[in-house]
């Protein structure tokens, strides 16, 4: 027998999500699923997919499922602020009644707010929250997290998060992807255009060379980093070597033009993109990624996820995790939301939490049950792929592996 291959299985429908395009529509009817499925593992890694025969496990150790059970790829959450300091229940409700963001930031409220408290906060505290968040969302499945700062804003403070999340890679089982969100919003002290300045001499370059993050972020808005001085940033940001994502047409449009002119991995947001920009996107490598917690929490509109795809765009879904705008962080639920009232296929969707979600981390080694991606996998206890969306995101997976590995 070979110790250092098993398989896993068999699993009532095994969703493999392979062959699929990175753009466009999906239909279900496109989606290989292998009933009575297994997948054979070798050192975290797929080296078979197929039916659970005697021929296909034979001299394999094998870890046998005995219940019903659907397996799909882990998901992947391609965009979230999991580190943040206290909490903004008082600005949720304020909103819930009807308050503008300006009364809120009149009452002390606001993204300053969580800023002040993060600032405040100790590393330990901010690692513990950290640790607390990744593991809810492993244990929903999710097996790859982007993890953004923004909530320090000055160097020093952008620093000790990104600290933060390099300290909780060793102790958080699922894959942490740090991204420097320093030009969130503008501190109080600084005209945008030297913010940005500071950012880039005091900052990015330190980020580098301690290896803490490979990704830049900015919140392009006129009310947060206009277009016209974003772009010097992003390019400067560029030849310093990060990759680039941008948060683009939430409020107004203009950021998804400068994802495209950046060359941008991906543009999040998107709910205030109309015709011309889809057309652009779709003409562009650059991924859309639909943020339905954001709209939820602010009660807006969601990205116009039907017209992307049927443009020829890629669609990544993420949940946003953050303590202001989207404090639900349950990616499954948002998704399934996303999915009935944009009109999305079941496939559209599930390859927006895993393979298309990976590409705009610029990851194309997970994301799908095939040949050369990791083990990362989750099993829901259902019969049928269809019914983790039925249930509305109430349907959580009961096995989560992470390169192979049960946990």
């Amino acid at each position: 027998m070979r110790k250092d291959t098993k398989v896993v299985g068999p699993f009532a429908q095994l969703v493999t999500l392979e062959s699929l395009p990175l753009k466009g529509s999906i239909s279900d009817h496109t989606l290989r699923i292998i009933d009575q499925g297994a997948v054979k593992i070798k050192n975290g890694i797929i080296v078979e997919v197929g039916e659970f025969t005697k021929e296909f496990i034979h001299d394999c150790e094998v870890e046998e499922i005995f219940e019903q059970m659907v397996l799909i790829p882990g998901l992947i959450d391609c965009h979230t602020h999991l580190v943040w300091g206290g909490n903004r229940a008082r600005d949720y409700t304020m909103r819930m009644s009807g308050q503008s963001y300006q009364d809120i930031l009149a009452a002390g409220g606001g993204i300053f707010d969580s800023v002040a408290k993060t600032q405040a906060a100790s590393s330990d505290q901010l690692l513990h929250d950290l640790q607390t968040r990744a593991d809810r969302h492993l244990k929903d499945g999710v097996t790859t997290i982007e993890v953004k700062t923004g909530y320090g804003l000055l160097p020093d403070q952008e620093l000790k998060l990104l600290n933060v999340i390099k300290n909780g890679k060793s102790i958080v089982k699922a894959d942490l992807v740090p991204t420097c969100l320093a030009a969130h919003v503008c501190p109080k002290e600084f005209e945008k255009p030297d913010f940005l300045k500071h950012i880039e001499n005091e900052l990015l370059p330190e980020i580098m060379v301690k290896g803490l993050a490979n990704r830049v972020d900015i919140f392009v808005e006129d009310n947060a980093f206009p277009v016209e001085i974003a772009r010097s940033y992003l390019q400067s940001a560029r030849k310093l070597g990060f990759d680039i994502t941008i948060h683009a047409d939430q409020f107004t449009v203009g950021g998804s033009d400068l994802a495209i002119e950046v060359g941008a991995l991906s543009a999040d947001h998107l709910e205030a993109s109309g015709d011309q920009e889809i057309l652009r996107l779709a003409q562009s490598d650059v991924v859309p990624v639909a943020l339905p917690g954001a709209s939820i929490g602010l009660g807006m509109q969601y990205t116009p996820a039907r017209k992307l795809l049927n443009a020829g765009c890629s669609l990544a879904i993420a949940t946003d995790w953050n303590p202001g705008s989207a404090p639900m962080g349950d990616l499954l639920v948002q998704a399934s939301l996303l999915g009935i009232y944009e009109k999305l296929s079941a496939a559209e969707l599930l390859a927006g939490m895993t393979f298309r979600a990976g590409a705009a981390l610029n990851l194309f080694d997970r994301g799908q049950l095939s040949p050369g991606k990791k083990a990362d996998m989750i099993g829901f206890p259902l019969s049928d792929f269809r019914e983790i969306f039925y249930n509305q995101g109430k349907a959580k997976p009961v096995k989560v592996w992470k390169k192979g590995e049960l946990i």
